[in-house]
């Protein structure tokens, strides 16, 4: 947690790291906009990849809104950090924003253990789908072109498709290291 004035206080270290589930939030400054379109989308999913790769990452969905970014962060080891991987991600991004900035700090919420079964978490990401439908940009999520999913190997894995979650499960299964969730962690 930081000391500082205007930051949102954090879990401890702890709980952004190995098999986390975290969705985060990162809105733009002022809410500005202007900075949102396919080449600013190409760059989210490059580094989204290279955040992926960096820190051991699956991301089951995004979706870039006109003044703010959703994600989920699924860490797949023991050394995942999100923290050093949302480090990352602001300092490669931010310059792809320029006139404008990211506001201080993003906003989390880790999922506790019963939010991180298949039907809790699968809402989480619908939820997350559903902003551009919610904020009246389109009829149905999958005519927003600024979502999907980052699975490094996957670039045609689509979080709206059918056979997504199986698909998805699988790959997540096969990739997480068993040792990721041998973190403690303090009491929630």
């Amino acid at each position: 947690m930081r000391d500082r004035p205007n930051y949102l206080p954090r879990l401890p270290r702890e709980y952004y790291q190995g098999d986390a589930v975290v969705p985060w939030t990162q809105t733009t400054f002022d809410r500005a906009r202007g900075w949102l379109n396919n080449a600013f989308h190409a760059h989210f999913r490059e580094l989204m990849f290279h955040a992926a790769a960096r820190e051991g990452l699956f991301c089951p969905t995004y979706c870039l809104m006109p003044d703010h970014i959703h994600f989920v962060w699924m860490g797949l080891r023991l050394d995942t950090d999100q923290l050093n991987g949302m480090a990352f991600l602001r300092t490669y991004l931010e310059p792809a924003l320029l006139p404008h900035k990211f506001q201080p700090q993003a906003e989390d919420n880790v999922l506790r253990q019963e939010e991180r079964k298949h039907g809790a978490f699968a809402s989480v990401c619908f939820y997350i789908l559903n902003n551009p439908v919610r904020a009246g940009f389109v009829k149905h999520p999958q005519d927003w072109d600024y979502g999907g999913a980052i699975v490094p190997g996957y670039p045609k894995l689509e979080p709206l498709d059918a056979d997504f979650w199986p698909t998805f499960c699988k790959l997540y299964e096969k990739a997480r290291h068993p040792e990721a969730g041998n973190i403690k962690r303090p009491p929630f």
